[in-house]
């Protein structure tokens, strides 16, 4: 199930660092231990994009200029995803950076039809592999084009279906397809124009930083339904409880596949 969390911004002109997703991390996780119920508290199936609204380009950040801020949670859970809703609007207004965002009302995108071949783009960074402490292993680039992008991201995909409990071993041994296929003309087109489309974003994990590098480009994945699903709902790569790694469709409108799930009440207000 994904949703579209949709906030008033009080402060229009205001700005969140370029990379965000740290702040976006605490914000969800603050949500979460809010209410109390022990059964989130180590829960890691979950993924969210970052801040999307109209956005100007300082040396300070990206200030947000449009009445309206969204924010995409998904998670194969639906009761996580109304205990979420429940306790943020609990909260009169929440804060990321410098924003200041009253939480409204949530729309839920209709499931899409997923078959062994997708065509995704990064609606935020996808990380490979987690860090060890003081090791830059994670800050290593390794080409979209090699076997070893995808192996890295099947593994951590298995590994994380795994421990979700929702799939038998006979279930995962039948999903051994997983290719993942750089858009080439992209990737050409990122080259020639001398921009990055790979990066170091900042990641807190158990209260120590770390740095870690994170791809944004489209791509194609060749893999089984139910792996595409799991990767579309939770996410793929590392740390997507961070907010990195979430995919959508390419050549869609997500706005239009969506429709009202929630409003905050007055009784919440």
């Amino acid at each position: 199930m994904r949703i579209r969390i949709i906030f008033a911004l009080k402060n229009k002109g205001a700005f969140v660092p370029f990379h965000h997703q740290y702040l976006l991390a605490q914000l969800v996780k603050g949500v979460i231990l809010k209410g109390r119920n022990q059964k989130y508290y180590d829960f890691l199936f979950y993924n969210f994009s970052g801040l999307k609204g109209q956005t100007k380009i300082s040396r300070n950040g990206l200030h947000f200029f449009s009445s309206k801020v969204t924010l995409v949670l998904s998670c194969l859970d639906q009761d996580f995803i109304d205990y979420f809703i429940d306790q943020l609007f609990s909260l009169p207004s929440v804060e990321v950076g410098n924003l200041i965002l009253l939480p409204e009302s949530v729309e839920m995108e209709q499931a899409p039809e997923l078959s062994d071949t997708m065509k995704y783009i990064c609606i935020s960074p996808l990380v490979l592999m987690r860090p060890q402490f003081s090791d830059s292993e994670g800050k290593k680039f390794i080409s979209p084009e090699t076997d070893a992008f995808s192996d890295l991201l099947f593994e951590s995909t298995m590994l994380r279906m795994e421990q979700m409990g929702e799939y038998s071993v006979e279930e995962l041994s039948k999903f051994s397809k997983f290719q993942i296929v750089p858009d080439e003309e992209y990737l050409r087109k990122i080259h020639e124009s001398q921009k990055k489309f790979a990066r170091i974003y900042p990641v807190y994990d158990q209260d120590v930083k770390y740095e870690i590098r994170g791809y944004t480009f489209p791509f194609t994945l060749y893999a089984a339904p139910e792996v595409q699903k799991f990767v579309f709902i939770c996410g793929l790569g590392a740390f997507a409880y961070k907010g990195f790694g979430m995919l959508d469709i390419a050549n869609t409108d997500p706005s239009k596949r969506t429709i009202e799930y929630r409003k905050k009440t007055l009784k919440q207000e």
